[in-house]
């Protein structure tokens, strides 16, 4: 899994002696993972604390990890697959692209771009929109991911954006929540201003989802930060003519069902919601589409 950025003492507290290239372990990880040992013991067991809430998320976060590095591992071989029918293993100078093969779209951005969550990386809003595209439009759209989980802003600007090839009918750039965790506020204004005007004329962005009624004290007290980047990011986009896909205002409550077991990530049916303000969003000269009728 490629690496991504994290400031110094993220990365004392995730490990020092870790290969350069190893996924990092978010707090909430690190967290889950003591809890694990915790919910464990023999005194969890009589006490209850195994069964109940903690233990199961401890749990859920732990296994999104297994699901995280095998999503991982599915989307680099499909991106092998696509940059093999470009006759290019990316980068800007790619070549052109050929019709016949169907119109590409580039995502850029994080775990919730690789479909972390869902029961399968086809089951994230990448997937779901892709089906879309191709049900509405009749044409066999390719998508190339090239979203990397736990990527912050500056990632994408230096890691993922000199990735996209010439050519690209579409591209898509949604990040931000793990800047909320890593980076400082002046940082992350600054780092999202940066990225959105590097950005190839056209490209979709997608806001951050409110966590309103969710996570208790700490979603609420979140609200007006996330408020704010949003703001940042839909001023930054206007300012470039670009559009914006409004998660927050599609990804509402009622929450049930629309969370992974990890209480973070969005489920398969949290995914519906961000599929459909994306897909809502495609510039007007794209065919209207709408998602799939569920079986």
């Amino acid at each position: 899994m490629p690496a991504v950025s994290r400031p110094a003492w993220a990365l004392a507290l995730t490990g020092a002696g870790r290969r350069a290239d190893a996924p990092r372990r978010s707090p909430i990880e690190i967290v889950a993972t003591m809890g694990s040992y915790v919910t464990r013991t023999q005194a969890a067991e009589f006490s209850g604390l195994r069964a109940g809430p903690f233990g199961r998320w401890a749990d859920g976060v732990n296994a999104m990890r297994g699901d995280c590095a095998a999503f991982a591992r599915h989307w680099e071989s499909h991106n092998e697959g696509v940059l093999a029918g470009l006759g290019s293993r990316g980068g800007s100078g790619g070549s052109s692209l050929p019709e016949a093969q169907g119109p590409l779209w580039v995502v850029l951005g994080d775990s919730t771009a690789q479909g972390l969550g869902a029961a399968s990386p086809d089951g994230g809003y990448v997937g779901q929109v892709l089906a879309g595209l191709r049900e509405q439009t009749g044409q066999p759209w390719r998508v190339l991911n090239l979203s990397v989980s736990g990527s912050l802003t500056r990632d994408v600007t230096g890691v993922q954006l000199p990735r996209i090839p010439a050519g690209a009918d579409l591209v898509t750039c949604g990040i931000g929540v793990n800047d909320i965790l890593y980076t400082s506020p002046g940082k992350l204004f600054a780092d999202l201003r940066a990225l959105i005007a590097a950005l190839p004329a056209g490209t979709v962005l997608l806001d951050l989802p409110l966590p309103a009624g969710c996570w208790g004290f700490l979603g609420r007290a979140s609200v007006p930060y996330v408020n704010r980047i949003n703001r940042t990011i839909h001023q930054a986009a206007a300012a470039r003519d670009l559009p914006v896909a409004a998660i927050s205002a599609h990804f509402t409550p009622p929450w049930a069902g629309k969370f992974a077991s990890d209480c973070f990530h969005p489920s398969q049916d949290g995914y519906r919601d961000w599929a459909r303000a994306l897909l809502t969003t495609v510039p007007p000269s794209r065919t209207p589409v709408t998602l799939p009728r569920s079986s």
